[in-house]
């Protein structure tokens, strides 16, 4: 019977739902996945792009791992893609290769001012918060005010764990540098600006409930932002989860503040115009905006600006390009027809295909992710024809590969001695884990070195 020899590269939700789902398809050939994974524990963004704060969002880790502890898949973490293993190495030792990469840069917002010292990506923030191992371990955290620019979780995350006093934080695996820092912060207000209304936000109902959950911390909202047009009331009538975003804050609404030492402070209908200040980040400016009755806003000439000493964009994630794989610049993913990769010439690209954020963008919840790998893994299967012929397929190949290279790749059982030995540092202090945060200890611990 044939060997499909499989490579994924990125151990995110993606890759691993994709080695799931093609591990129980109904086919006609054996099934052997490697997944290469640049850093040196899986999981992606839901290992360090969520909030440390949300223990039931990481549940999903606890599917993930059951897929990786099938013992039917190996994992080489610490492995990046266009520096240990390239395309030309991929097909010498596979028939084909999904790439699942994510996107993990920050989008854009394209304003005056926006680059100036005091503004900050969100998704570079998380990361640091999360204690991803390639980011700096300080913070600048020395404003009073700030602004958070965006209408969708990240955004919440983002003002959750600014206004949040840390010591409210010491129950979940935040690393010991974040919460140092966190502590240091004088922050009193925190401003999230969306450009629409109340009722078109991207928040889910949970993550806003919780932002209202905080420990004297003043939920503020404002009037005028709530004289509904036609087709906001609609929404709320036909959408069970915009009605419950009404409710959450229609109830805040009636909330006495004042006695909270922080504030967080919702504004609706603010299209950004600029950051301003004199070598620093000193205010924001932006235009009132107003509902043009077909869904979306115009502007209404009305400029106003608060004063802030930080600001963070959160308006969407980007993918990053590729070695020898096309790549969409403008909207930065991999150009593909239901998961199998194009070439410039709109061509499908042999043995090349992608699942996730990287191929789809940075939309949809972790539900999304499934869905879009069983429509990757349909093409995959029934795409035989177009599979690389491997020169050298079988599986030691590989390992004499990294070896030979030098590279200190971690395995399935290197990850289990980093999250037993997270786990353990944790339990003296009450703790779900304390992350390891620097790549090289993570290594270390890993290989048992």
């Amino acid at each position: 019977m044939t060997t499909l020899r499989l490579a994924i590269v990125g151990a995110g939700p993606a890759g691993i739902y994709a080695a799931d789902i093609l591990l129980k398809a109904e086919k006609h050939f054996d099934v052997s996945i490697d997944l290469f994974e640049q850093l040196p524990a899986p999981y992606g963004l839901v290992r360090y792009g969520v909030a440390p704060d949300h223990p039931r969002i990481k549940g999903i880790i606890t599917a993930l791992r059951e897929v990786l502890d099938s013992g039917r898949i190996r994992i080489f973490g610490n492995v990046l893609y266009g520096r240990d293993i390239s395309l030309d190495d991929l097909k010498k030792h596979y028939n084909a290769v999904i790439f699942s990469t994510g996107a993990i840069r920050d989008a854009d917002l394209d304003i005056p001012g926006i680059d100036l010292p005091g503004s900050y990506g969100a998704a570079d923030f998380v990361s640091w918060f999360d204690g991803h191992p390639d980011v700096p371990r300080e913070w600048p955290l020395d404003a009073k005010e700030i602004a958070v620019i965006g209408n969708g979780n990240v955004a919440l995350d983002v003002a959750r764990m600014l206004a949040k006093h840390p010591e409210d934080l010491l129950p979940t695996e935040i690393p010991a540098n974040v919460y140092e820092g966190l502590k240091a912060s004088p922050v009193t207000d925190v401003h999230v600006f969306g450009r629409r209304g109340p009722m078109q936000v991207k928040f889910t109902p949970l993550e806003l409930r919780e932002l209202g959950e905080l420990r004297d911390v003043d939920m503020i909202v404002h009037d005028e932002d709530f004289d509904y047009d036609e087709a906001s009331k609609a929404a709320i009538a036909g959408n069970k989860q915009v009605m419950v975003i009404d409710k959450v804050l229609t109830q805040w609404r009636t909330r006495e503040t004042g006695a909270a030492s922080r504030r967080l402070h919702l504004h609706f209908y603010a299209k950004p115009l600029e950051v301003t200040g004199d070598g620093k980040v000193e205010g924001f400016r932006f235009e009132r905006t107003e509902p043009d009755a077909e869904g979306g806003v115009r502007g209404t000439g009305e400029i106003r600006e608060i004063p802030i000493q930080a600001i963070y964009r959160a308006v969407g994630y980007f993918g990053s390009p590729l070695d020898g794989i096309p790549f969409d610049e403008r909207r930065g993913v991999i150009p593909n027809r239901e998961g199998q990769v194009l070439t410039d010439s709109d061509e499908p690209m042999n043995g090349v295909y992608a699942t996730g954020w990287i191929k789809r963008g940075p939309v949809g919840l972790i539900g999304h992710t499934k869905s879009d790998a069983m429509e990757t893994i349909r093409n995959l299967v029934n795409g035989e024809a177009s599979w690389w012929t491997p020169a050298s397929p079988d599986e030691q190949s590989v390992l004499d590969l990294l070896e030979s290279r030098g590279v200190k790749y971690t395995d399935l059982d290197g990850w289990h001695r980093l999250d037993q030995h997270e786990l353990a540092l944790g339990e003296p202090e009450g703790r779900v884990r304390i992350k390891v945060v620097p790549r090289e200890d993570m290594v270390l611990v890993s290989r048992g070195e």
